[in-house]
């Protein structure tokens, strides 16, 4: 099926080229979201009469999409989910979550704009692409933790095995503390028994 773009489309061609599609990409998805029309010589008289206005209406929302790019670029989103000790997650990230993830912190983004090669599903900080306009992108990036205070950790620039090496650590350190106390503990009530004994000792032999 041949249509003709009404705008650049990524990985099919520039706005005004007719160019062949299957017939359900354009059903659902081209035509309906006005990025093509069908090629016709009667569609293609009126892109050309609108030509004019079509490239006007884009060089507009591009300079929108390079505006809204340059507030979103770099930006981090605290993503909270449940995960193995390992870090794997029960379930995954999707291009939803990455969406509403910026929409929360006041961007408007949508979950078609969001390209994700695959769902995340381990902790850690990702870097996700945003496709604003056809022309546009700009990343950033959602840090994927348990808790804000993992996240915070994240953001530092640790890992989620430098965060479970830095707990076991801190644990057998707390373990290694509680032994040392225990057996400092025996060793004052050894020194308290011999102090109790000592006299008494010495009484037995002055009756001796």
């Amino acid at each position: 099926m041949q249509v003709i773009l009404l705008e650049r489309v990524a990985k099919l061609g520039q706005m005004g080229e007719i160019v062949d599609v299957k017939p359900g990409y354009a059903r659902n998805y081209l035509l309906p979201q006005g990025k093509a029309m069908n090629s016709t010589a009667a569609n293609m008289a009126v892109f050309e009469a609108q030509k004019a206005q079509l490239e006007a209406n884009n060089l507009e929302t591009k300079k929108e999409a390079e505006a809204m790019a340059d507030k979103l670029g770099g930006q981090q989103f605290i993503v909270i989910r449940q995960a193995s000790d390992a870090g794997a997650l029960y379930g995954s990230v999707t291009t939803r979550d990455a969406a509403d993830s910026a929409t929360a912190e006041g961007f408007t983004v949508d979950r078609g704009q969001i390209v994700l090669e695959r769902p995340i599903k381990y902790l850690g900080v990702h870097d996700v692409t945003v496709r604003l306009h056809p022309e546009v992108e700009t990343t950033f990036a959602l840090n994927v933790a348990r808790s804000v205070e993992e996240a915070e950790l994240q953001a530092s620039g640790k890992s989620i095995q430098e965060l479970a090496a830095e707990a076991e650590a801190e644990a057998e350190f707390e373990i290694a503390e509680l032994f040392d106390d225990i057996g400092a503990a025996a060793s004052e009530d050894e020194n308290l028994a011999e102090a109790v004994e000592a006299p008494a000792a010495e009484e037995a032999e002055d009756e001796a």
